[in-house]
Protein backbone atom coordinates (compact mmCIF):
# COMPACT_ATOMS: atom_id res chain seq x y z
CA UNK A 1 0.00 0.00 0.00
CA UNK A 2 2.76 2.48 0.95
CA UNK A 3 4.34 2.10 -2.51
CA UNK A 4 0.94 2.66 -4.48
CA UNK A 5 0.84 5.50 -2.35
CA UNK A 6 4.16 6.79 -3.26
CA UNK A 7 3.89 6.36 -7.10
CA UNK A 8 0.31 8.16 -6.69
CA UNK A 9 2.48 10.80 -5.09
CA UNK A 10 5.44 10.81 -7.70
CA UNK A 11 3.06 10.93 -10.59
CA UNK A 12 1.31 13.88 -8.94
CA UNK A 13 4.77 15.93 -9.05
CA UNK A 14 5.39 14.66 -12.02
CA UNK A 15 2.27 15.89 -13.58
CA UNK A 16 2.07 19.21 -11.89
CA UNK A 17 5.65 20.32 -13.09
CA UNK A 18 5.38 19.19 -16.65
CA UNK A 19 1.94 21.73 -16.38
CA UNK A 20 4.14 24.26 -14.46
CA UNK A 21 2.98 27.25 -12.68
CA UNK A 22 -0.26 27.02 -10.50
CA UNK A 23 -0.73 23.58 -11.93
CA UNK A 24 2.00 22.05 -9.11
CA UNK A 25 -0.03 23.06 -6.25
CA UNK A 26 -3.39 21.94 -8.11
CA UNK A 27 -1.86 18.67 -9.02
CA UNK A 28 -1.26 18.29 -5.48
CA UNK A 29 -4.83 19.21 -4.25
CA UNK A 30 -5.34 15.96 -6.43
CA UNK A 31 -3.34 13.70 -4.82
CA UNK A 32 -4.21 14.64 -1.70
CA UNK A 33 -7.71 14.23 -2.44
CA UNK A 34 -6.77 10.38 -3.29
CA UNK A 35 -4.55 9.71 -0.17
CA UNK A 36 -7.35 11.05 2.04
CA UNK A 37 -10.65 9.97 0.27
CA UNK A 38 -9.05 6.58 -1.42
CA UNK A 39 -6.65 5.76 1.20
CA UNK A 40 -8.10 6.93 4.16
CA UNK A 41 -4.71 8.84 5.32
CA UNK A 42 -5.54 12.29 8.47
CA UNK A 43 -4.52 15.54 6.53
CA UNK A 44 -2.25 17.61 8.21
CA UNK A 45 -2.18 20.93 8.33
CA UNK A 46 -1.85 23.01 6.07
CA UNK A 47 1.74 24.85 5.75
CA UNK A 48 -0.32 28.80 6.16
CA UNK A 49 2.94 30.16 7.89
CA UNK A 50 4.99 29.91 5.48
CA UNK A 51 2.49 30.64 2.60
CA UNK A 52 1.56 34.00 4.53
CA UNK A 53 5.03 34.52 4.98
CA UNK A 54 5.53 33.77 1.03
CA UNK A 55 2.78 36.24 0.19
CA UNK A 56 3.71 39.26 2.83
CA UNK A 57 7.89 39.11 0.95
CA UNK A 58 6.40 38.79 -2.30
CA UNK A 59 3.93 41.94 -1.78
CA UNK A 60 6.97 44.27 -0.55
CA UNK A 61 8.89 43.10 -3.77
CA UNK A 62 6.12 44.17 -6.14
CA UNK A 63 6.32 47.36 -4.34
CA UNK A 64 9.56 47.46 -4.77
CA UNK A 65 9.38 46.17 -8.30
CA UNK A 66 6.32 48.82 -9.14
CA UNK A 67 8.35 51.49 -7.97
CA UNK A 68 11.21 51.18 -10.48
CA UNK A 69 13.71 49.78 -7.62
CA UNK A 70 14.46 46.73 -9.95
CA UNK A 71 15.35 48.91 -12.68
CA UNK A 72 17.52 50.92 -10.83
CA UNK A 73 19.47 47.85 -9.47
CA UNK A 74 19.77 46.83 -12.76
CA UNK A 75 21.38 50.29 -13.70
CA UNK A 76 23.69 49.77 -10.73
CA UNK A 77 24.85 46.06 -11.97
CA UNK A 78 25.21 47.13 -15.02
CA UNK A 79 27.76 49.92 -13.97
CA UNK A 80 29.81 47.35 -12.03
CA UNK A 81 29.54 44.70 -14.87
CA UNK A 82 31.41 47.48 -17.15
CA UNK A 83 33.79 48.51 -15.03
CA UNK A 84 35.31 45.16 -15.06
CA UNK A 85 34.75 43.51 -18.06
CA UNK A 86 37.20 41.51 -18.66
CA UNK A 87 36.51 39.58 -14.88
CA UNK A 88 32.53 39.02 -15.90
CA UNK A 89 32.89 35.65 -15.32
CA UNK A 90 33.76 36.16 -11.64
CA UNK A 91 31.31 39.11 -11.21
CA UNK A 92 28.43 38.59 -13.13
CA UNK A 93 27.63 35.47 -9.92
CA UNK A 94 28.35 38.69 -7.27
CA UNK A 95 25.81 40.92 -8.60
CA UNK A 96 23.45 38.03 -9.04
CA UNK A 97 23.75 36.56 -6.20
CA UNK A 98 23.64 40.06 -4.29
CA UNK A 99 20.33 40.26 -6.27
CA UNK A 100 18.84 37.40 -4.99
CA UNK A 101 20.12 37.58 -1.66
CA UNK A 102 18.36 41.11 -0.71
CA UNK A 103 14.73 40.13 -3.21
CA UNK A 104 14.25 36.96 -1.79
CA UNK A 105 13.40 35.12 -5.41
CA UNK A 106 15.72 34.51 -7.98
CA UNK A 107 13.63 36.21 -10.76
CA UNK A 108 15.04 38.97 -10.34
CA UNK A 109 17.76 37.60 -12.75
CA UNK A 110 16.05 37.53 -15.94
CA UNK A 111 16.56 41.64 -15.85
CA UNK A 112 20.43 41.75 -15.56
CA UNK A 113 21.27 38.44 -17.89
CA UNK A 114 20.73 40.60 -21.09
CA UNK A 115 23.39 43.40 -19.53
CA UNK A 116 25.89 40.03 -19.06
CA UNK A 117 25.40 39.08 -22.11
CA UNK A 118 25.60 42.15 -23.75
CA UNK A 119 29.41 43.23 -21.76
CA UNK A 120 30.47 39.76 -21.95
CA UNK A 121 30.31 39.65 -26.32
CA UNK A 122 31.76 43.57 -26.29
CA UNK A 123 34.78 42.48 -23.78
CA UNK A 124 35.44 39.09 -25.90
CA UNK A 125 34.65 36.66 -23.48
CA UNK A 126 32.90 33.77 -23.89
CA UNK A 127 29.05 34.46 -22.77
CA UNK A 128 28.59 31.06 -21.72
CA UNK A 129 31.04 31.47 -18.73
CA UNK A 130 29.21 34.46 -17.23
CA UNK A 131 25.71 33.34 -17.71
CA UNK A 132 25.71 29.87 -16.78
CA UNK A 133 27.06 30.92 -13.28
CA UNK A 134 25.43 33.74 -12.71
CA UNK A 135 22.22 31.71 -13.03
CA UNK A 136 23.29 29.03 -10.91
CA UNK A 137 24.45 31.75 -8.45
CA UNK A 138 20.81 33.38 -8.42
CA UNK A 139 19.68 29.97 -7.32
CA UNK A 140 22.01 29.32 -4.46
CA UNK A 141 21.27 32.94 -3.15
CA UNK A 142 17.69 31.35 -2.31
CA UNK A 143 19.48 29.37 0.52
CA UNK A 144 21.06 31.98 2.03
CA UNK A 145 18.54 35.30 1.60
CA UNK A 146 16.53 36.19 5.23
CA UNK A 147 14.06 36.26 2.73
CA UNK A 148 13.61 33.57 0.61
CA UNK A 149 10.02 31.20 0.60
CA UNK A 150 12.99 28.74 1.21
CA UNK A 151 14.74 30.42 4.18
CA UNK A 152 11.29 31.47 5.76
CA UNK A 153 10.11 27.67 5.53
CA UNK A 154 13.58 26.26 6.96
CA UNK A 155 12.80 28.55 9.95
CA UNK A 156 9.80 27.19 10.63
CA UNK A 157 10.38 24.26 10.40
CA UNK A 158 13.35 24.00 12.81
CA UNK A 159 12.09 26.27 15.40
CA UNK A 160 11.45 23.79 17.98
CA UNK A 161 14.88 23.28 18.02
CA UNK A 162 15.68 26.93 19.05
CA UNK A 163 17.54 27.33 15.45
CA UNK A 164 17.83 31.30 14.93
CA UNK A 165 18.02 32.88 11.43
CA UNK A 166 21.44 33.89 12.33
CA UNK A 167 22.45 30.48 12.41
CA UNK A 168 21.21 29.15 9.38
CA UNK A 169 22.57 32.21 7.23
CA UNK A 170 25.86 31.83 9.39
CA UNK A 171 26.19 28.30 7.40
CA UNK A 172 24.58 29.23 4.25
CA UNK A 173 25.78 32.64 3.35
CA UNK A 174 29.72 31.31 3.23
CA UNK A 175 28.89 28.18 1.74
CA UNK A 176 26.88 29.42 -0.94
CA UNK A 177 28.63 32.01 -1.87
CA UNK A 178 32.34 30.38 -1.54
CA UNK A 179 31.00 27.35 -3.67
CA UNK A 180 29.87 29.89 -6.50
CA UNK A 181 33.11 31.28 -6.61
CA UNK A 182 34.65 27.92 -7.13
CA UNK A 183 31.82 27.22 -9.64
CA UNK A 184 32.88 30.45 -11.91
CA UNK A 185 36.20 29.36 -11.56
CA UNK A 186 35.06 26.23 -13.49
CA UNK A 187 32.75 28.26 -15.45
CA UNK A 188 36.08 29.95 -16.43
CA UNK A 189 37.70 27.05 -17.61
CA UNK A 190 34.70 26.60 -20.11
CA UNK A 191 34.44 25.83 -23.98
CA UNK A 192 36.68 27.48 -26.41
CA UNK A 193 37.36 31.38 -26.42
CA UNK A 194 34.72 33.63 -28.17
CA UNK A 195 36.61 34.26 -30.93
CA UNK A 196 37.03 30.42 -31.76
CA UNK A 197 33.76 28.96 -31.28
CA UNK A 198 32.26 28.04 -34.77
CA UNK A 199 29.00 28.99 -33.83
CA UNK A 200 29.33 32.10 -32.87
CA UNK A 201 31.62 32.68 -36.02
CA UNK A 202 28.90 31.23 -38.37
CA UNK A 203 26.52 33.40 -36.61
CA UNK A 204 28.77 36.61 -36.69
CA UNK A 205 28.77 35.50 -40.80
CA UNK A 206 25.21 35.27 -41.33
CA UNK A 207 24.81 38.41 -39.52
CA UNK A 208 22.23 37.42 -37.20
CA UNK A 209 24.76 38.92 -34.20
CA UNK A 210 22.74 42.00 -33.87
CA UNK A 211 24.83 45.36 -33.67
CA UNK A 212 24.51 47.12 -30.51
CA UNK A 213 22.50 50.45 -30.46
CA UNK A 214 23.10 53.82 -28.68
CA UNK A 215 21.48 52.95 -25.18
CA UNK A 216 19.20 56.11 -23.83
CA UNK A 217 20.80 57.99 -20.64
CA UNK A 218 19.01 56.70 -17.62
CA UNK A 219 18.30 58.58 -14.53
CA UNK A 220 16.69 57.07 -11.36
CA UNK A 221 13.99 59.32 -9.47
CA UNK A 222 13.73 59.28 -5.85
CA UNK A 223 10.29 57.18 -6.01
CA UNK A 224 12.91 53.66 -7.39
CA UNK A 225 15.87 54.85 -4.62
CA UNK A 226 13.85 55.07 -1.69
CA UNK A 227 11.94 51.80 -2.53
CA UNK A 228 15.82 50.41 -2.36
CA UNK A 229 16.32 51.40 0.52
CA UNK A 230 13.00 50.73 2.57
CA UNK A 231 13.36 47.74 1.06
CA UNK A 232 16.79 46.74 2.19
CA UNK A 233 15.89 48.27 5.66
CA UNK A 234 13.12 45.53 5.60
CA UNK A 235 15.69 42.79 4.72
CA UNK A 236 18.26 44.06 7.71
CA UNK A 237 15.08 44.11 9.98
CA UNK A 238 14.02 40.95 9.64
CA UNK A 239 18.14 39.49 10.13
CA UNK A 240 17.97 41.51 13.52
CA UNK A 241 15.03 40.16 14.58
CA UNK A 242 15.73 36.52 14.09
CA UNK A 243 19.46 36.97 15.44
CA UNK A 244 18.22 39.16 18.57
CA UNK A 245 14.55 36.84 19.76
CA UNK A 246 14.81 39.83 22.79
CA UNK A 247 13.82 42.27 20.29
CA UNK A 248 10.28 40.46 19.78
CA UNK A 249 7.41 41.15 22.31
CA UNK A 250 6.23 38.41 24.44
CA UNK A 251 3.28 37.84 26.17
CA UNK A 252 1.98 35.32 29.26
CA UNK A 253 0.20 32.71 27.84
CA UNK A 254 -0.86 29.98 30.42
CA UNK A 255 1.71 30.90 32.84
CA UNK A 256 4.23 30.57 30.38
CA UNK A 257 6.07 33.82 28.85
CA UNK A 258 6.37 33.13 24.84
CA UNK A 259 7.74 35.48 22.17
CA UNK A 260 6.10 36.29 19.26
CA UNK A 261 7.55 34.09 16.25
CA UNK A 262 9.74 34.64 13.51
CA UNK A 263 6.45 33.86 10.86
CA UNK A 264 4.51 36.63 13.09
CA UNK A 265 7.78 39.09 12.91
CA UNK A 266 8.73 38.98 9.09
CA UNK A 267 4.94 39.15 7.87
CA UNK A 268 4.75 42.71 9.69
CA UNK A 269 7.71 43.80 9.06
CA UNK A 270 7.46 43.21 5.06
CA UNK A 271 3.90 44.35 4.89
CA UNK A 272 4.87 47.59 7.16
CA UNK A 273 7.32 48.14 4.44
CA UNK A 274 5.52 47.65 1.00
CA UNK A 275 2.59 50.23 2.73
CA UNK A 276 5.75 52.42 3.01
CA UNK A 277 6.94 51.64 -0.59
CA UNK A 278 3.44 52.88 -1.85
CA UNK A 279 2.78 56.29 0.17
CA UNK A 280 6.60 57.44 -0.05
CA UNK A 281 7.65 56.26 -3.46
CA UNK A 282 3.94 56.35 -4.90
CA UNK A 283 4.00 53.33 -7.82
CA UNK A 284 0.76 52.49 -9.22
CA UNK A 285 -1.23 50.33 -6.89
CA UNK A 286 -2.41 47.82 -9.48
CA UNK A 287 1.45 46.87 -10.87
CA UNK A 288 2.20 45.56 -7.92
CA UNK A 289 0.57 42.36 -8.51
CA UNK A 290 0.84 42.78 -12.52
CA UNK A 291 4.79 42.27 -12.11
CA UNK A 292 6.73 39.40 -12.79
CA UNK A 293 7.66 39.18 -9.03
CA UNK A 294 4.47 38.98 -7.92
CA UNK A 295 3.25 36.23 -10.04
CA UNK A 296 6.01 34.19 -9.87
CA UNK A 297 5.61 34.62 -5.69
CA UNK A 298 1.82 33.99 -6.08
CA UNK A 299 2.42 30.98 -8.32
CA UNK A 300 4.84 29.12 -5.55
CA UNK A 301 2.27 29.94 -2.63
CA UNK A 302 -0.66 27.97 -4.58
CA UNK A 303 2.61 25.26 -5.40
CA UNK A 304 3.35 24.90 -1.54
CA UNK A 305 -0.40 24.80 -0.59
CA UNK A 306 -0.82 21.93 -2.91
CA UNK A 307 2.37 19.87 -2.49
CA UNK A 308 3.42 20.19 0.58
CA UNK A 309 0.43 19.76 2.36
CA UNK A 310 0.19 16.25 -0.02
CA UNK A 311 3.91 15.61 0.84
CA UNK A 312 3.27 16.31 4.63
CA UNK A 313 -0.05 13.91 4.82
CA UNK A 314 1.83 11.09 2.78
CA UNK A 315 4.94 11.00 5.57
CA UNK A 316 3.07 11.59 8.21
CA UNK A 317 0.04 9.03 7.55
CA UNK A 318 3.20 6.20 6.77
CA UNK A 319 5.82 7.41 8.78
CA UNK A 320 6.12 4.19 11.10
CA UNK A 321 6.77 2.45 8.15
CA UNK A 322 8.79 4.60 6.39
CA UNK A 323 11.34 5.22 9.57
CA UNK A 324 11.77 1.65 10.46
CA UNK A 325 13.06 1.32 6.78
CA UNK A 326 15.23 4.15 6.13
CA UNK A 327 16.43 5.90 9.63
CA UNK A 328 19.40 3.85 9.63
CA UNK A 329 20.50 3.79 6.67
CA UNK A 330 20.00 7.91 6.47
CA UNK A 331 21.31 7.88 10.01
CA UNK A 332 24.88 5.80 8.77
CA UNK A 333 25.07 8.15 5.69
CA UNK A 334 23.26 11.52 5.93
CA UNK A 335 24.39 12.51 2.72
CA UNK A 336 21.91 10.38 1.06
CA UNK A 337 19.34 12.71 2.52
CA UNK A 338 20.93 15.43 0.63
CA UNK A 339 21.08 13.45 -2.78
CA UNK A 340 17.10 13.34 -1.80
CA UNK A 341 16.67 16.93 -1.60
CA UNK A 342 18.54 17.61 -4.98
CA UNK A 343 16.64 14.64 -6.47
CA UNK A 344 13.27 15.98 -5.65
CA UNK A 345 14.12 19.07 -6.33
CA UNK A 346 14.38 18.73 -9.86
CA UNK A 347 11.33 17.38 -10.18
CA UNK A 348 9.68 20.68 -7.97
CA UNK A 349 11.32 23.53 -9.41
CA UNK A 350 10.88 24.94 -6.28
CA UNK A 351 13.16 25.22 -3.18
CA UNK A 352 10.92 26.44 -0.73
CA UNK A 353 8.45 23.63 -2.14
CA UNK A 354 11.26 20.52 -1.73
CA UNK A 355 12.06 22.01 1.89
CA UNK A 356 8.11 21.81 3.03
CA UNK A 357 8.10 18.30 1.49
CA UNK A 358 10.69 16.87 2.38
CA UNK A 359 12.25 18.41 4.96
CA UNK A 360 10.38 17.17 7.78
CA UNK A 361 11.04 13.46 6.67
CA UNK A 362 14.69 14.36 7.74
CA UNK A 363 13.32 15.59 11.09
CA UNK A 364 11.23 12.82 11.73
CA UNK A 365 14.17 10.23 11.39
CA UNK A 366 16.19 12.36 13.52
CA UNK A 367 18.71 13.84 11.47
CA UNK A 368 20.84 16.58 13.50
CA UNK A 369 19.67 19.56 12.80
CA UNK A 370 23.00 21.23 11.37
CA UNK A 371 22.87 18.57 9.09
CA UNK A 372 19.62 19.37 7.75
CA UNK A 373 20.52 23.27 7.74
CA UNK A 374 24.18 22.35 5.78
CA UNK A 375 22.43 19.90 3.16
CA UNK A 376 20.26 22.94 2.69
CA UNK A 377 21.67 24.05 -0.79
CA UNK A 378 20.97 20.63 -1.91
CA UNK A 379 17.45 21.56 -2.89
CA UNK A 380 19.07 23.94 -5.50
CA UNK A 381 18.66 21.56 -8.28
CA UNK A 382 16.54 22.67 -11.11
CA UNK A 383 19.23 23.36 -13.14
CA UNK A 384 19.93 20.13 -13.97
CA UNK A 385 17.55 19.36 -16.55
CA UNK A 386 17.38 22.54 -18.45
CA UNK A 387 13.87 24.06 -18.51
CA UNK A 388 13.61 26.37 -15.84
CA UNK A 389 12.67 29.61 -17.06
CA UNK A 390 15.75 31.59 -15.70
CA UNK A 391 17.66 29.08 -17.33
CA UNK A 392 15.58 29.18 -20.64
CA UNK A 393 16.32 32.94 -20.69
CA UNK A 394 19.80 33.21 -20.32
CA UNK A 395 20.15 30.56 -23.35
CA UNK A 396 18.09 32.79 -24.90
CA UNK A 397 19.75 36.35 -23.92
CA UNK A 398 23.04 34.81 -25.06
CA UNK A 399 22.71 35.96 -28.76
CA UNK A 400 26.47 34.19 -29.76
CA UNK A 401 25.03 30.63 -28.84
CA UNK A 402 27.65 29.67 -26.77
CA UNK A 403 24.78 29.19 -24.07
CA UNK A 404 23.30 26.16 -24.95
CA UNK A 405 21.56 22.70 -24.01
CA UNK A 406 24.15 20.19 -25.58
CA UNK A 407 22.55 17.43 -28.10
CA UNK A 408 22.17 14.26 -25.53
CA UNK A 409 20.04 17.40 -23.26
CA UNK A 410 21.81 17.19 -19.81
CA UNK A 411 25.14 17.96 -21.44
CA UNK A 412 24.16 21.70 -21.07
CA UNK A 413 25.80 24.81 -20.20
CA UNK A 414 24.74 25.04 -16.90
CA UNK A 415 25.26 21.12 -15.34
CA UNK A 416 29.30 21.66 -14.47
CA UNK A 417 28.87 24.84 -12.65
CA UNK A 418 25.26 23.53 -10.82
CA UNK A 419 26.91 20.77 -9.55
CA UNK A 420 30.13 22.14 -8.28
CA UNK A 421 27.90 24.65 -6.67
CA UNK A 422 25.43 22.52 -4.88
CA UNK A 423 28.25 19.98 -4.06
CA UNK A 424 30.72 22.05 -2.90
CA UNK A 425 27.70 24.39 -0.54
CA UNK A 426 26.92 21.19 1.44
CA UNK A 427 30.47 20.25 1.55
CA UNK A 428 31.51 23.43 3.12
CA UNK A 429 28.01 23.68 4.90
CA UNK A 430 28.82 20.62 6.94
CA UNK A 431 32.46 22.02 7.82
CA UNK A 432 31.01 25.20 8.85
CA UNK A 433 27.62 23.60 10.70
CA UNK A 434 30.79 21.97 13.26
CA UNK A 435 31.36 25.21 14.06
CA UNK A 436 28.29 27.31 14.30
CA UNK A 437 26.31 24.82 16.17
Amino acid sequence: MLWIQFLIVMACIFIGARLGGVGLGVMGGVGLAILVFGFGLQPTSAPIDVMLMILAVITAAGALQAAGGMEYLVYLAEKALRKNPKRITFIAPMVTYIFTFFAGTGHVAYSVLPVIAEVSRESGVRPERPMSIAVIASQQAITASPISAATVAMLALLADFNISLLQIMLICVPSTSIACMIAAFAASRMGKELSMDAEYLKRLEEGLIPIQKDKKAYAADSGAKLSVILFLLAAILVVILGSIPELRPGWEIEGVFTRMGMPAAIEIVMLTIAAMIIILAKPKVEEIISGSVFKAGAAAVVAIFGIAWMGDTFFQGNIEVISGSISDLVTAAPWLFAVALFALSILLYSQAATVRTLMPLGITLGINPALLIAMFPAVNGYFFIPNYPTVVAAINFDRTGTTRIGKYILNHSFMVPGLVATIGAVAIGILLSTIVL
